[in-house]
């Protein structure tokens, strides 16, 4: 065995507890089955601009600690995180704030919004599903502006289909903040966020453009313990069968004008719209560059052939996770991250559970 860990994908909680795991006087192998270093957080240099290949990644977390922690190994700028919306031409503030109904229902206060929403949403003492529960809160009107459509797409299911958890992230307010995050820190790296994994794995060996897979028995014969980040069904070869993820695909366009669209990021909610969003990067940076680039985004039926993006965490797929995390029972092995844990997180979530599980190792 020539390494303490071999890490199997250099994402954040990869790469994170390589770094932790160094600092402590381990001897760490990283191999990634991609031509470079950072998962779906990489960006890449467009003319000055950090094109955020895989979707906009923007930082945010209540935990000073882990503020701290991140701002080592970057500087943050101060953006905030303001999407918009088009739908049927129009635009709307989002997320859902005062603003927003004022454009909608031409109401101007916290009680004159609060009234309308009483007049409007719908009594709905247990909600079942993500229409159920979106319709309880806000009404018919605003569910089909802002929630019907882009759901559509992004599921490619009914939204009385999926669980009460995937909506429950979005905001609604009935004040002017249209800040999407109530955490008290939030920003994006100067840099780019590939400098963050350039700097987290200084120091430490990292073989790109390898498959675990192909010879997963001489890999975990590198290392004493095998740190392991991708698909969970995956590593048991699909034994209980696939879950089920949602992909996308991103279209990037290099413009020759100074701005696009004026912001980060907008949402198109129609579903005759093939798109989601579209993310204009240099805004991320407060970019004045005579040139610009724009990202559409198409979600995807996921397939062995494209990248997992978003799990389904319905009933069904979740009892079949348990099924397979009941399998891990070899101490050498460590899971952790978006696809071994089959859950969606939030960066600073990925990063807490890399500290922590770097925590309990000991050498």
């Amino acid at each position: 065995m020539n390494y303490d860990y071999l890490i199997v994908g250099s994402g954040l909680f990869g790469s994170v507890f390589a770094r932790e795991m160094t600092d402590k006087g381990a001897k760490c192998l990283v191999i990634d089955k991609r031509n470079f270093v950072g998962g779906n957080c990489r960006t890449t240099d467009v003319n000055g601009i950090h094109v955020h290949e895989y979707g906009p990644h923007i930082f945010h977390t209540s935990s000073k600690r882990i503020w701290d922690y991140v701002n080592k190994y970057a500087n943050f700028n101060r953006f905030v995180y303001r999407p918009k919306v088009i739908y049927k031409n129009k635009l709307y503030s989002f997320p859902i704030n005062l603003m927003t109904l004022y454009q909608i229902w031409d109401v101007k206060t916290p009680e004159e919004a609060q009234k309308k929403i009483n007049s409007v949403k719908k009594n709905i003492e247990n909600p079942k599903n993500l229409e159920e529960w979106i319709v309880s809160q806000v009404g018919e009107e605003l569910y089909h502006i802002f929630v019907y459509g882009y759901t559509k797409k992004q599921w490619n299911c009914h939204p009385n289909q999926l669980p009460v958890s995937i909506i429950k992230r979005l905001p609604i307010r009935l004040n002017y903040d249209d800040n999407y995050f109530e955490d008290n820190y939030q920003g994006i790296p100067e840099e780019g966020y590939s400098k963050i994994f350039e700097n987290l794995l200084k120091n430490v060996t990292v073989l790109t453009n390898v498959d675990y897979f192909q010879d997963k028995d001489y890999w975990n014969k590198k290392a004493k313990k095998v740190v392991y980040t991708g698909a969970i069904d995956e590593f048991f070869d699909y034994e209980y069968g696939n879950l089920k993820w949602r992909s996308l695909k991103f279209e990037h366009e290099h413009l020759n004008i100074s701005d696009y669209q004026g912001n980060a990021v907008i949402n198109y909610t129609e579903e005759s719209v093939p798109y989601t969003r579209i993310t204009e990067h240099k805004h991320f940076t407060f970019g004045r560059q005579n040139n610009t680039v724009i990202t559409k985004e198409y979600p995807q039926e996921w397939d062995k052939s494209k990248e997992k993006f978003y799990p389904l965490n319905d009933e069904i797929n979740n009892e079949l996770y348990k099924k397979y995390k009941q399998k891990i029972n070899n101490e050498k092995f460590i899971f952790g991250g978006r696809l071994a844990d089959y859950k969606y997180y939030d960066m600073h979530q990925v990063i807490g559970s890399a500290i922590a599980a770097s925590e309990k190792e000991s050498l």
